[in-house]
């Protein structure tokens, strides 16, 4: 179905009814559905997919550690509500998710014979627990759908011409009635995200809104003591503060050699990446005590003065349960303060290791409770954007159609997945959003 013309120049050009560029999860979602579209149309329509990897998917196959975190578990409006944060961008994604839902994509993989599981969390994996067989499901999937592959190009220029466009790689010249840009943002760039496709929109007239980190780590001025490197705080909050502004993600905490990760701190990345571009700076605390206010808090250290006065604090700390539900305060369901973290906490509130509760003067009990609502974290150093699962972001979602994924200022010009500027949770969103989109994209075209 393809065509092959000459130029007065005698070069080659491949000419095709839909060229897609970007072999990830929305272009190959997007060429699919494309196909299926077209079919069901009965009309004719040649399809192809220029990526640079010599194999589509790179990002799949290293997405929640090599296992997948494919979707989360739910119905388009829970989706929408957990795991998209801003308004602007869980409305601008609403069409796309109801359309291509997270059952419509497990129903795609079950077709292949790739079994997934939901974990009590609402993530979402492959039974197998490896990624390449997702990625290698729509490998088949494209196949299938006779899209013709074009591995191991990078594309150097585009161009819009009269009412065709051309794509110029290293060794074709490409031609299409219509084009869809599925090249993702600029995060792991080893995976081919360099920021092609935001440059391509750049030229053809789109407004692109810088990249910033997102579900990245969070590097700190002075790296967490080596003693804590590893340590793991559950169900705690993380809060960060900058320019008077704070915000805040509940989750689980990752103590590394160079600041910290989990998933509270990656899904906190984005807004931390924002508030050190507006102050240049941002400190961190975690609320070890997130569903407790401090008057409910200080009832309970009140309680445990009246009951064990003799008990030393420490000794309290170390079993006294870790972000515990709303009441019900002695129930240990993310575990205990962990035992490596009790002298730190002894320390920023200032009490001597043997101090017991009946020896704790009322202002050292007001710095004890102060440092489990704040407990210091240090001050953020970076957010590095290449290290990040996602960017934040890319084409101005005024300017592409919600609805059809078609740009706004060209025409026939198709723009999904990552390249977009939208950043959702970490849990398996992210790669939703963007078969989602990429479905969109193809059925419209």
């Amino acid at each position: 179905m393809n065509n092959i013309e000459t130029t007065a120049e005698g070069a080659g050009q491949l000419h095709s009814t839909i060229l897609v560029i970007g072999g990830g999860a929305a272009g190959m979602a997007a060429a699919i559905a494309a196909r299926r579209s077209a079919k069901g149309s009965g009309q004719p329509c040649s399809i192809n997919i220029i990526e640079r990897n010599a194999r589509p998917g790179a990002k799949i196959r290293i997405s929640g550690g090599g296992k997948c975190n494919v979707t989360h578990q739910g119905t388009p409006a829970e989706l929408l509500e957990q795991g998209f944060l801003r308004r602007n961008e869980a409305r601008f994604l609403r069409h796309a998710l109801y359309s291509f839902s997270n059952s419509d994509l497990l129903e795609l993989l079950r077709s292949r014979g790739v079994e997934t599981e939901d974990r009590p969390d609402g993530k979402v994996f492959p039974v197998s627990g490896d990624a390449a067989t997702v990625a290698r499901a729509f490998e088949e999937l494209l196949r299938d759908s006779k899209v013709q592959p074009h591995y191991s190009s990078r594309v150097r220029s585009v161009e819009r011409r009269g009412e065709l466009f051309v794509v110029t790689t290293a060794d074709k010249v490409f031609t299409a009635d219509s084009l869809i840009l599925a090249t993702g943002g600029v995060s792991y760039s080893k995976t081919g995200t360099t920021g092609d496709g935001l440059a391509i929109a750049r030229s053809l007239g789109h407004t692109i809104t810088k990249p910033s980190a997102a579900l990245a780590p969070l590097f700190t001025i002075k790296p967490p003591p080596a003693s804590l490197s590893g340590l793991a705080l559950r169900g705690i909050s993380l809060v960060a503060i900058a320019g008077g502004k704070s915000v805040e993600r509940r989750g689980d905490l990752l103590f590394t050699h160079r600041g910290f990760s989990g998933p509270a701190a990656l899904s906190l990345s984005r807004d931390v990446a924002e508030l050190m571009g507006a102050s240049g700076t941002c400190a961190l605390f975690a609320d070890l005590f997130a569903q407790q206010s401090s008057a409910e808090l200080e009832s309970e250290l009140l309680r445990q003065a009246r009951k064990s006065g003799t008990q030393m604090v420490r000794k309290f700390l170390q079993s006294c349960p870790i972000a515990p539900q709303k009441g019900s305060f002695g129930v240990a369901l993310n575990g205990t303060i962990p035992t490596a973290l009790v002298p730190f906490i002894m320390r920023y509130a200032g009490l001597e290791n043997d101090v017991t509760w009946s020896g704790l003067a009322r202002e050292k009990r007001q710095s004890l409770l102060s440092t489990l609502k704040r407990f210091p974290l240090g001050s953020v150093r970076d957010v590095p954007l290449d290290q990040g699962e996602i960017s934040a972001g890319g084409v101005s979602l005024s300017e592409v159609n919600p609805k059809t994924l078609c740009s706004r200022v060209v025409p026939h010009l198709f723009l999904c997945g990552e390249l977009l500027d939208y950043a959702g949770e970490i849990g398996g969103f992210n790669l939703q959003a963007a078969f989602s989109t990429g479905w969109v994209a193809g059925e419209s075209c």
